[in-house]
């Protein structure tokens, strides 16, 4: 088969369409021939050297795909040759083929194309497991989420929306139209407006209850400030540093806590129950129409560079999709 692979640590034109040995599953595994993968930050990560694949798992970039069943390994049941699924991966999603556990499947939704469920498995468990599983949203809550236009802020938008949160969502101004059409409330132009003014402002000073945030350091003293009484603050992105300082007690004082989390390197039965609660709990939003993929742009999967720049632009609304 094919695959992308990373020559050496770089820039995107270090990715190269290349002959690889095709996969075999292993026992609790199947493989898929790979109709359509997406691309995530994380991708840009290990393209660049930060980001590993964890032990075990395909060289090859990629953290979700969708496809069909072609082979089915021991100790697999309840799947089968032929079958359409989307998948959580660990790495390999670059690929015409990827061996994957099975607990890590979930079907094609209802009313969807094959090729558009790639957009939803890695944005789905992500949102699902920090706004949800660690976060407890509830109906009625603020929703807070920076970085609304790409795949997890449109998905995050979508979700809490349909769990009857108030959704505000930090963006640029020329996505802003996008993202209320999606359920966010408010939009807010980080290039322009203070966020902490704004969501006080529009939550008669309480603040926001959940904040859903992929940058990091930069913002966590301004999450601290902006955040509710016995609000929860769940980081899953290092855009805007690693290393930060909080004030405690301003922490402590609202009873508030800070998660902080990634999903590839998981264990693969926590991978296995993340996947199960999405498929309880929201699958039945997406088969309802509640939540749909979001889908930017679709290239061939052997110009991942061009699609990896488009991400690093910041330009792109929703997710960008490769098609082997």
């Amino acid at each position: 088969m094919h695959a992308i692979v990373i020559e050496r640590p770089g820039d995107p034109d270090v990715l190269r369409w290349a002959e690889v040995p095709d996969p075999a599953p292993d026992r609790g595994e199947v493989v898929i021939e790979v109709t359509a993968a997406a691309v995530n930050r994380a991708d840009l990560m290990q393209r660049r050297g930060a980001y590993p694949p964890p032990s075990g798992a395909p060289a090859y970039p990629g953290l979700e795909c969708s496809g069909v069943i072609t082979a089915v390994g021991p100790g697999v049941d309840g799947h089968r040759v032929g079958e359409r699924v989307c998948a959580l991966l660990a790495g390999g999603g670059y690929a015409e083929q990827v061996a994957v556990p099975a607990g890590q499947l979930l079907p094609v939704p209802q009313g969807m194309s094959v090729q558009e469920s790639a957009a939803l498995p890695e944005v789905a468990c992500t949102v699902w497991s920090n706004v949800v599983d660690i976060a407890r949203l509830r109906r009625g809550q603020t929703l807070l989420v920076h970085g609304g236009g790409g795949g997890i802020g449109t998905f995050a938008i979508q979700l809490g929306t349909a769990l009857g949160a108030t959704v505000l969502v930090t963006a640029r101004a020329a996505k802003h139209d996008a993202l209320l059409a999606l359920g966010a409330s408010v939009a807010i132009d980080y290039t322009e407006e203070d966020f902490v003014a704004r969501t006080r402002e529009v939550t008669d000073g309480r603040g926001a209850d959940v904040m859903l945030d992929i940058i990091g350091a930069k913002y966590l003293a301004r999450n601290v400030d902006v955040l509710a009484p016995d609000g929860r603050i769940a980081v899953i992105g290092l855009q805007g540093g690693r290393r930060g300082e909080v004030d405690l007690n301003a922490l402590m004082a609202k009873r508030g806590s800070i998660s902080a989390t990634t999903l590839r390197a998981r264990p693969a039965a926590d991978k296995a129950r993340i996947v199960r609660g999405v498929r309880e709990r929201v699958w039945p939003l997406v088969d309802a129409g509640a939540i749909r993929p979001v889908i930017d742009t679709t290239m061939p999967m052997p110009d991942a560079a061009a699609a990896h720049r488009r991400m690093e632009a910041s330009d792109h609304l929703g997710k960008i999709l490769l098609l082997p």
